[in-house]
């Protein structure tokens, strides 16, 4: 009898966990699949080359994001901002890039290899505002902090990678560093006869927007060895 009236009541209360489910841990299950699917359209989206479109789905995935997952929203972030330099909107992406590095290295908690690519990021970004100040005519009182930030970023992410052993990281560093010293050395009719790199495509101008103060043929598309344009990060993406 005690058998059967536990067993009546545990079914009873079956709809009450259902719902208790649902409403707590159940919706930040399926706020995380709706993330999950956000991020997958973004990847689809990124490998069409339809930066834009991706973008939109980083944001969607940001806002169902449930709160407290500081570290998914870095990612995310960082991935939103590496589109948005693919995207026709560098100087976005260099502004929202500055602010996510200075947050996380604030942050002892940061999951190092995080902040290692979020400064990649930054540093390519910076790499590129260069290249496109440098066209728009920019004095070098402009230019100068943004390439130099970028130089000592890829020094010091060299020199990080050196110690932990990854070799083949350290010589990519040492190629975005000695690409951006090239950058900064190189004759302003020198770059003007180099292809536009694709993250400087139809950005907004430099000038209305200042940021941070802080023997090659003309036309070869081999644009890291002809004047220093580095990866966007350390994927290749």
């Amino acid at each position: 009898m005690v058998a059967r009236i536990l067993l009546l009541t545990g079914w009873l209360l079956l709809p009450v966990v259902a719902l208790a489910w649902h409403f707590g841990p159940g919706q930040d299950q399926k706020a995380l699949d709706d993330v999950s699917r956000h991020l997958r359209e973004a990847e689809r989206s990124a490998k069409g080359d339809d930066y834009s479109s991706a973008i939109e789905e980083y944001d969607e995935a940001l806002k169902a994001l449930p709160e407290g997952r500081l570290t998914e929203s870095r990612q995310i972030r960082l991935e939103k901002a590496k589109a948005q330099m693919l995207s026709k909107r560098l100087p976005e992406a260099h502004e929202d890039l500055r602010g996510l590095v200075d947050e996380m290295a604030a942050d002892s908690s940061t999951d190092p290899k995080l902040l290692a690519d979020a400064r990649s990021s930054l540093a390519n970004a910076q790499h590129y505002t260069t290249w496109l100040m440098r066209l728009e005519g920019l004095g070098r009182e402009d230019w100068e902090p943004e390439i130099e930030a970028a130089r000592q970023t890829f020094k010091l992410l060299g020199e990080e990678a050196e110690k932990r052993g990854d070799k083949t990281a350290a010589k990519k560093h040492q190629e975005d560093l000695e690409a951006s010293i090239r950058l900064a050395r190189m004759d302003l009719s020198e770059l003007q006869g180099l292809n536009l790199p694709k993250q400087c495509k139809g950005c907004c101008s430099c000038k209305s927007r200042k940021v941070g103060k802080k023997p090659v043929p003309p036309k070869s598309n081999d644009i890291r060895s002809a004047g220093g344009s580095p990866p966007i990060d350390d994927s290749g993406h």
